[in-house]
């Protein structure tokens, strides 16, 4: 298997790891270690999910993938320099990382916790911990330099 077209899907039964190929994804893939069916429709899109003080907890510190976390504002204009950017490695990294974008104005309690002080702010988790804080509107390959450590099969 190519380590870069592998998604990890975590199975919601037993909590396995469970690579599977990004080419087989249309396909009804089962857990390796107990056999129930995984849910493959949550990482085959590739679309950063919104994040908010609610369901900050289950979609960033509970993830099995790492996390990109894009902590924006509306009215910042190096935020809507950065979001397409965002989009895209969301795109090209689904299954390997999972992107997230959150509100700082909407959504102040994630905001003050991770002190975001600045935006744009893009907060790499790993293991429900942040690993990593670019701050500003850097180059989609400076952003991806600072995610490859990261991230496995990458």
């Amino acid at each position: 298997m190519s380590g870069a077209n592998v998604i990890l899907v975590k199975c919601k039964n037993c909590g396995t790891m469970n690579r599977i190929p990004s080419d087989k994804m249309n396909l009804k893939a089962r857990c390796g270690r107990c056999k129930a069916p995984l849910e493959l429709n949550d990482f085959a899109g590739g679309v950063p999910v919104t994040v908010t003080d609610a369901n900050f907890e289950m979609e960033v510190r509970q993830s099995p993938l790492p996390v990109l976390l894009d902590c924006w504002a509306p009215w910042c204009g190096p935020c809507r320099m950065v979001s397409p950017i965002v989009d895209e490695i969301a795109r090209e990294m689904a299954g390997a990382l999972k992107v997230g974008k959150l509100n700082v104005d909407e959504n102040p309690m994630v905001a003050s916790k991770y002190r975001i002080m600045s935006i744009p702010t893009l907060l790499v988790f790993k293991n429900g911990r942040v690993v990593d804080q670019i701050v500003g509107a850097l180059p989609k390959a400076q952003i991806l330099n600072r995610l490859r450590p990261h991230i496995p099969y990458s």
